[in-house]
């Protein structure tokens, strides 16, 4: 780490292994530090993440504070400063969604100003598609692919900044506040779409889905919990194609069984072969 941020004094620091399926990044304390070190690596890349878009969304979303703030970025490595407190537990995901709380963050994310680095859902789908294993193809799976290259993208109920990648793991909170971390694959988009990777990334049921919306779609918003549960599905079927291909890449250039478990249900939702 010294020698790819010479600039940084690590003398006397200790380092420890942060894993997940996102990559492996290092907590590094010492007198006055606490950071997470994120790779800036050919694998994080090609899976969709940008650290240069990622730090300059730390940084605009620090300023709203619902981000840890970013400490510096270099060809190697995004410094950020660690985030205090647990990480969400299953039990306490379901708490702050049952709760409201989960939703009035959304609402507050939702209610920034735009980052400027718009999805272009249908290119990142592309880029993905030149990126899978070749030997996993079939001729369902690149039906489906030609039908979302073809098909129109769903209406956009509003254009916002997005995380699109809420779960658990990216929850830390403490007695005060809750906090968003992981924002490499955060953009401008519309709502509905961060609603539908939210619905299927934590594979919600019907009436979680539906306390979302309705703890989501308060008084003076403008939307209805009936309008975000039609829009939101609308998206679904992109999203979750969207999450296929993340998987498919990302095992591709991991070779992490747990890739292709992940997978699997989605992929058969689709009507492809394992």
């Amino acid at each position: 780490m010294h020698h790819r941020l010479p600039a940084v004094n690590t003398a006397g620091c200790t380092f420890s292994l942060v894993g997940g399926l996102s990559g492996e990044s290092w907590r590094i304390q010492g007198a006055g530090i606490d950071w997470l070190a994120r790779p800036n690596s050919r694998v994080q890349a090609l899976s969709g993440g940008c650290r240069r878009r990622e730090f300059a969304v730390l940084r605009r979303m620090n300023a709203c504070g619902l981000a840890p703030r970013p400490v510096c970025l270099d060809a190697h490595w995004l410094l950020v400063n660690w985030t205090a407190g647990p990480v969400a537990t299953e039990a306490d995901f379901l708490r702050v969604l049952s709760d409201g709380s989960l939703a009035g963050k959304l609402r507050q994310l939702h209610g920034c100003r735009r980052y400027g680095y718009p999805l272009d859902l249908r290119a990142q789908l592309a880029r993905y598609w030149q990126r899978v294993d070749r030997r996993r193809l079939s001729p369902a799976w690149l039906a489906l692919h030609r039908h979302f290259q073809r098909a129109p993208l769903p209406a956009c109920l509003h254009l916002a900044p997005l995380h699109l990648d809420i779960h658990a793991g990216n929850l830390v909170s403490d007695a005060q506040d809750m906090m968003l971390i992981d924002w490499e694959y955060a953009a401008d988009g519309d709502i509905a779409l961060e609603l539908a990777a939210l619905v299927a990334g934590n594979r919600l049921g019907p009436a979680q889905r539906h306390r979302l919306f309705c703890d989501y779609a308060r008084p003076g918003q403008g939307y209805t919990p009936a309008q975000l549960a039609r829009f939101c599905a609308q998206w679904l079927p992109w999203v979750e194609y969207l999450m296929v291909m993340w998987y498919e890449v990302r095992w591709r250039l991991t070779r992490q069984p747990a890739l292709l478990q992940a997978a699997a249900p989605l992929r058969r939702a689709f009507g492809l072969s394992q």
